[in-house]
């Protein structure tokens, strides 16, 4: 009988969302600390340090060139320089407090708010939650677990689909919990085991592999 330790715990965060869209970059204005770019016919202003939502980082610049990151790699652009670039991984940026990330996302296409926990062997849901999302639960295979305040029973089950912004994995593996905890679905490693994750005191992002 395997058993399994889900830490719960109580968190706020906010969430970058990357898209994986080719991208049309024209540099079309050059300041100090500051950078003018159209993305696909949009005009976006970028300060140092910040990332557009398609993934383009302005790392630094003044008049005469703008260094950005667009798909990994930084390179010296100047004013009228345009590029068209491959599609960009999919990936997500969560922004911590404390440490600690929560992110809404959706199971089998229904909305579900998440804990990432990569202490969680699989995604971990509690009774209700399994319940409202339609998962036959009580006729998956029935194992213990220990839970932050009782040894309980727990069912295995398959999920269709799991989707955290423009990531989207199919055929995960999770476990629903006969009880009230965790109160948060626990975003475990079923899932996050099959991204690239890095992670700081601030943000955690997480890229698909492949």
């Amino acid at each position: 009988m395997k058993k399994w330790t889900f830490g719960i715990l109580l968190i706020a965060l906010n969430m970058t969302m990357v898209s994986a869209k080719p991208l049309d970059i024209v540099v079309i204005g050059l300041f100090n600390n500051q950078v003018l770019v159209e993305i696909n016919k949009q005009q976006q202003l970028l300060k140092r340090g910040k990332t557009s939502a398609e993934g383009v980082t302005f790392i630094s610049g003044n008049s005469f060139g703008a260094v950005l990151e667009i798909n990994g790699q930084e390179k010296t652009y100047t004013i009228g320089t345009h590029m068209v670039t491959a599609a960009p991984s999919a990936k997500v940026v969560i922004w911590s407090t404390q440490g600690m990330y929560l992110i809404r996302g959706k199971v089998n296409g229904h909305g579900v708010d998440f804990l990432v926990d990569t202490g969680a062997f699989a995604i971990a849901f509690n009774a209700a939650t399994a319940k409202r999302l339609g998962l036959d639960y009580l006729n998956g295979n029935r194992v213990r677990i220990k839970t932050a305040s009782a040894i309980g029973d727990a069912y295995q089950v398959n999920l269709n689909s799991v989707q955290v912004g423009a990531i989207t994995l199919n055929n995960i593996q999770a476990i629903v919990i006969d009880g009230p905890e965790p109160t948060r679905t626990l975003l475990g490693m079923s899932f996050l085991s099959q991204l690239d994750m890095k992670q700081s005191s601030e943000m955690m992002e997480l890229k698909k592999k492949f």
